[in-house]
């Protein structure tokens, strides 16, 4: 496979920084995703505090829980960056840092699970079940990070919600924003013509989610996933379910 994520060390600080890029994944089916068994392996020969760069669209629920409880149960501070994107199953990811800051130009997506099943009525009715449980599964890191009641985020995954950084952060979903100690102070303000009336000017919402239409910011992901993945046995599914409970 052609990974894509590189350990590194601040040359400042001596802290491991993992650079972690691209889709997530139980298995290498596409050759550049993560897989749990080589992250883990990865992982134990790291001590001491971690710093996780994190741009994903997301991927493998399932996979994506393995990361979070890896990351949780490191044995060192795990601060986790988001500097593009952390979209559906990678926003679970983004949950596990002690810390989860995020880039004033990156976004965090959440919504409903989806799963490719087959069957008859009763397959498709345990498919529904399993779809239910997993979406409380990843209520729990919301919940847990945020604070924000379940039912607040059932409906925010219901409707897929986008959120740029400062909706993220208002939200308790990440806990600060890169570089918000950078910024440039403003320059004086310069005297108004006495002439001319001073006008005032529509202040930015700058707490409004962003938003897009489904099918235009989930394509690409879906396109990939669709074309190699014909669909995965229910009971299979539900299999894997029961290893997140225990």
């Amino acid at each position: 496979m052609n990974k894509f994520w590189n350990w590194v060390r601040n040359e400042d600080t001596g802290a491991a920084e993992l650079i972690f890029n691209g889709p997530i994944s139980e298995d290498t089916w596409f050759g550049d995703e993560i897989t749990p068994a080589m992250f883990r392996n990865e992982l134990s020969k790291v001590s001491g505090d971690l710093t996780v760069w994190l741009n994903s669209p997301g991927g493998d629920v399932f996979a994506a829980s393995q990361i979070y409880t890896m990351l949780r149960n490191h044995k060192g501070k795990v601060t986790v960056k988001i500097d593009g994107i952390a979209a559906s199953a990678a926003s679970v990811v983004a949950m596990a840092g002690d810390e989860t800051l995020i880039a004033p130009t990156g976004m965090l997506m959440i919504h409903n699970p989806s799963t490719v099943a087959f069957g008859n009525k009763e397959a498709m009715q345990k498919a529904i079940e399993l779809l239910d449980e997993v979406k409380e599964s990843i209520i729990n890191a919301y919940e847990e990070k945020s604070g924000l009641s379940r039912s607040k985020i059932a409906r925010m995954m219901d409707e897929e919600t986008w959120l740029n950084a400062k909706k993220a952060q208002s939200l308790g979903l990440v806990d600060g924003i890169l570089f918000a100690g950078s910024a440039p102070q403003p320059k004086p303000e310069e005297e108004p013509d006495e002439d001319t009336p001073e006008e005032d000017e529509p202040k930015e919402d700058t707490l409004t989610a962003m938003s897009y239409s489904r099918a235009a910011t989930m394509q690409s992901l879906m396109q990939k996933v669709s074309a190699e993945h014909k669909g995965t046995p229910v009971d299979q599914l539900m299999s894997r379910l029961n290893l997140l409970k225990y």
